[in-house]
């Protein structure tokens, strides 16, 4: 490493980031804090392109911070599809789409702004330089890996960044915290949507999307022969797997199967009627390997705090891919993320379009990776 390298960190307000920066500043970096507004609409309809940095006055960092608002784009590109996928009846993760669009394109451009080499942020995972590629890899500390959150991220992010707290545990940062001085070392992490006050979707909705106001009135609830057995409160507030607040009553507990947007309807079931061994990922991409042309074995995970499963990936046109896992996943959600994992590296993941029934492999299907339809 070339002493006084110049490298752009992102700066959340939160202990991870601080860290992060702080350990750069040891290790003989020179750094910049950036911290990306979002919810600032004074400058609400500039482009990225647009905005300017501007020196902010954040007196508790040994080292200059920018601040720079993104809020227009953040408005278009994140808060826009987090409402139009619950109005299309899927379940948005805008943490991870945020992340793509927002903080490592902010950073990138504010890199380029104030000609620094390279960028970091405190998020709990690693990037390695193995046989000319670069890899995403998950955080040692397993109960804070998020490696999930970044498999959006491209060769071209991963070459320009730093990823700090990969190899430490949150006490560890938080001990570290201490010995740096930072006075927020004990600061509690949010769990929250930003840009959703209180967590309370519903309200957020209501108030954001007046026009839908017909369709949040509520509709059928069926059971799964099709007879309707209650009435919705608006389709875009619940999610696949939901048993609580669907107001009906029947002898054996009743979820959430699906969601028609189109109709305006629930479709319930028992809970082994939430398991299906196949979905259908769109906009998958691929980290640190080529599109696979054959069927490919990995393991998978359909959420952030899901268990990884075997399965069997069969790539297909416009950047979607097929997904049969080994044994059957429970309340595989269109919206959220499918992500990839060879062992300790991810490998890509995609957007779930679908979940499909699928009848069981037999142990010769599961480790050929035959028994899978192309699409």
């Amino acid at each position: 490493m070339k002493k006084k390298e110049h490298v752009i960190v992102g700066i959340s307000g939160g202990v991870d980031s601080a860290v992060a920066a702080c350990m750069l500043i040891e290790q003989g970096y020179r750094v910049t804090g950036l911290h990306i507004k979002v919810l600032d609409h004074s400058d609400d309809n500039l482009s990225l392109e647009e905005s300017s940095l501007i020196i902010s006055d954040r007196r508790e960092y040994r080292f200059p911070v920018f601040s720079f608002n993104l809020s227009g784009s953040f408005r278009r590109d994140i808060i826009a599809y987090f409402q139009q996928d619950y109005v299309a009846g899927r379940t948005p993760n805008p943490c991870m789409v945020c992340n793509k669009l927002i903080k490592w394109k902010g950073l990138l451009k504010g890199a380029e702004i104030l000609q620094a080499h390279r960028i970091a942020t405190g998020h709990y995972a690693r990037i390695d330089f193995k046989n000319g590629r670069y890899r995403l890899l998950k955080g040692t500390d397993r109960q804070k890996d998020q490696s999930y959150f970044l498999w959006m991220l491209g060769s071209e992010e991963l070459s320009k960044t730093i990823l700090p707290l990969g190899t430490l545990t949150k006490p560890e940062v938080r001990e570290l915290a201490r010995s740096f001085g930072v006075r927020w070392a004990e600061k509690k992490e949010s769990q929250e949507i930003c840009f959703v006050p209180d967590n309370d979707y519903r309200k957020f909705l209501q108030s954001s999307l007046p026009e839908l106001s017909e369709k949040l009135k509520g509709g059928e609830i069926l059971d799964s022969e099709g007879k309707v057995i209650g009435r919705h409160a608006g389709y875009p507030f619940y999610t696949i797997g939901q048993r609580k607040g669907l107001g009906i009553s029947s002898p054996e507990p009743l979820y959430v199967r699906s969601l028609d947007a189109e109709k305006n309807r629930l479709h319930v079931g028992s809970k082994v009627m939430l398991e299906c061994r196949k979905l259908i990922a769109g906009q998958v991409n691929w980290i640190g390997i080529d599109c696979p042309k054959t069927p490919m074995r990995a393991s998978a995970r359909i959420r952030y705090r899901d268990t990884e499963e075997s399965c069997c990936i069969v790539s297909g046109p416009e950047n979607r891919a097929e997904v049969v896992f080994d044994k059957p996943k429970q309340s595989v959600t269109p919206g959220q993320a499918v992500v990839f994992f060879r062992e300790d590296e991810v490998i890509g993941g995609g957007i779930i379009e679908e979940a499909l029934a699928e009848p069981p492999l037999d142990s010769h299907q599961a480790s050929s990776g035959k028994g899978t339809v192309k699409l």
